[in-house]
């Protein structure tokens, strides 16, 4: 199929213009004003006239179909990608953790296909969730014969995925000689299992206590420490879900001393804040999600590291569950499912509270919700730009709409919504993904969907 839109404004990270695109077998094949194509069969006209064109959003950071004791989340590959389509982004990095003693690329094997029904492209962090002497080598294979170049660590959750510090070493030691990027849940998980067992046996057992059993301290003790690990090992670092202004003080000074630090966060951090935790149990349980939400002041902070470039990249840490599967946490927040949907409206509340509030230009947009996260991962030029020879992924962004986010209304296969009543200004009107228009208006193009998948091979970041 061959597209072309028409008189759009081009927004990439470096600049933006007006022009035509056009694209043909799902890659971009010019870019250039008064692009005249005749007598071409198949061709499809977009005019774009007084819309943006984004390249295709990635979001890095996203849980479909995972495995919990509550249940799998509630988004698997194929309704996952289908909501972040129709939120403008075509490229998901999702994960995959292995079963203790099972090798690295046994597991990314099975959790490619599980991702086999995703509707994106998509790729993987892989995660190390033990040592074994053969573990330098499988970080090795799965960078030379896979294409994965970051793995996945956590300091919480030490009962079951995260590690200790003398193992934590030992994987950023091999992550680094591989030549990979070391990506890190920080929280000190020691530390948080020990007050959320105080809270639940001193009776304090309602969602309220989530946040004090996971202080900021809890995450600014672990980023300072990895930090340190990754200094001493010469690793590219990239810490998710930032959600504490403590944390971002950590980072920026290890940036400022010629580092390799990159850092997440997410849209809840944000825009929302730990009052969300009063009220009743099913008020309050959608929230539950870890590190939890902070105060307003983290909020503030967050933006203004997203401006001076604390922060490169917005993912989503997209994992929702059911009220029913969060209901099974109802006499102990320990046991309530962690996690909540996101990845659908990422673009839209950047665009409305960053972009239309002066808190970011246009072009810092893209930048944070595509370009950065292709170049730290490895996948740019090929995704994060609009430019001749790149993917054909791109939005068709109206600046004029306006809508209000509601779980009755949204794409997530999930009955609640963190951001319920959010008003949106602005939205995708046409979202093309591999050269193909998958969601126009608002309606979605089932006979025109066709993934590629990206976990097959994608290339080392510079």
């Amino acid at each position: 199929m061959t597209i072309l839109v028409k008189n759009g404004t081009v927004v990439n990270a470096d600049n933006h213009f007006v022009a035509d695109v056009l694209m043909h077998d799902g890659i971009i094949e010019q870019v250039a004003p008064a692009i005249e194509v005749n007598d071409l069969k198949d061709l499809k006209i977009i005019d774009a006239t007084g819309k943006y064109l984004f390249p295709g959003g990635i979001d890095p950071h996203v849980h479909m179909h995972l495995p919990t004791p509550a249940g799998f989340s509630s988004d698997d590959f194929y309704t996952g990608s289908k909501a972040a389509l129709y939120g403008g982004t075509t490229t998901l990095i999702d994960f995959v953790t292995p079963h203790k003693g099972e090798n690295l690329l046994e597991a990314l094997a099975k959790r490619k296909a599980e991702a086999a029904n995703s509707l994106t492209d998509y790729s993987f962090h892989v995660s190390p969730v033990e040592w074994r002497n053969s573990m330098p080598q499988e970080i090795k294979a799965c960078l030379a014969q896979e294409g994965i170049t970051s793995f996945k660590v956590y300091m919480a959750y030490k009962g079951s995925i995260g590690l200790d510090e003398d193992v934590l070493r030992k994987v950023v030691k091999a992550v680094a000689e591989a030549g990979g990027l070391l990506t890190v849940h920080c929280e000190e998980g020691d530390e948080i299992e020990e007050l959320r067992d105080q809270f639940y046996k001193a009776g304090k057992r309602t969602p309220r206590y989530h946040p004090l059993s996971r202080p900021p301290e809890a995450e600014a003790r672990a980023v300072k420490k990895v930090i340190g690990f990754a200094a001493e090992a010469g690793c590219p670092l990239y810490i998710v879900h930032v959600s504490s202004a403590l944390s971002l003080r950590h980072i920026k000074t290890a940036q400022q001393n010629g580092q390799r630090v990159f850092a997440e966060t997410c849209p809840h951090y944000l825009l929302l804040d730990d009052s969300k935790y009063d009220g009743t149990f099913e008020q309050a349980a959608p929230f539950m999600l870890s590190p939890p939400l902070r105060k307003k002041e983290d909020n503030i902070a967050l933006w203004k590291a997203l401006t001076n470039n604390t922060v490169q990249t917005v993912g989503t840490d997209h994992c929702p569950f059911t009220m029913a599967q969060k209901r099974k946490g109802l006499n102990d927040f320990r046991k309530i499912a962690n996690g909540a949907g996101g990845v659908e409206h990422r673009m839209e509340l950047l665009y409305t509270y960053g972009v239309l509030q002066n808190r970011m230009s246009l072009q810092r947009f893209v930048e944070i919700t595509s370009t950065n996260a292709a170049k730290i991962f490895g996948l740019y030029p090929r995704k994060g730009v609009i430019a001749r020879g790149s993917d054909a992924d791109i939005v068709v962004w109206n600046p004029g709409t306006t809508k209000t986010i509601s779980a009755k209304t949204h794409q997530m296969h999930c009955d609640s919504d963190i951001f319920e009543g959010f008003t949106i200004a602005g939205s995708p009107e046409q979202v093309i993904a591999n050269g193909r228009v998958v969601v126009s208006n608002g309606i979605w193009s089932d006979e025109e969907v066709r993934g590629r998948f990206l976990s097959r091979k994608i290339e080392k970041p510079n």
